[in-house]
Parts: structure tokens; sequence; C-alpha cells
């Protein structure tokens, strides 16, 4: 996917806290969550980082807390 627009960002409740992407089952600390635009939608994504400094980027709507 090409990088979007950003348009805003988000105050998420789970920002900074450990959290699931549900798609890959990875987990890291959500960094972000942009409202970018892409193809003319605006699609909420969240940036999240592995305790080994990987980040990558998935749905705002594919990640859960840690437990």
């Amino acid at each position: 996917m090409n990088p979007g627009k950003v348009e805003a960002s988000e105050d998420h409740p789970l920002l900074h806290c450990p959290v699931r992407d549900i798609a890959s089952g990875a987990e890291g600390e959500l960094m972000a969550v942009a409202h970018e635009r892409h193809g003319g939608r605006l699609i909420r994504i969240a940036h999240i980082r592995s305790a080994n400094g990987i980040a990558w980027s998935t749905a705002a709507d594919n990640i859960g807390p840690v437990r």
C-alpha cells in the first residue's frame, strides 16, 4: 500500500500501551493512530512498534489490548 496523506491523528485510549495486531498476531506498543487519505477514502491507521524496534501499521480496527 502506498503511504497516504495524514489528515489528523487520534488520541486513542490504547496509545503507548501494549497491543496485539489481530490480523498478524504480532504484539507491540501503539505509537499513533493517524487518519490517512488513501484513494479518496479516509482510513484510521494504527502505527505499532515491537520491543525489538520493528514498526508496522495496520487498520486501527485490527488492534486490541494485550492481556
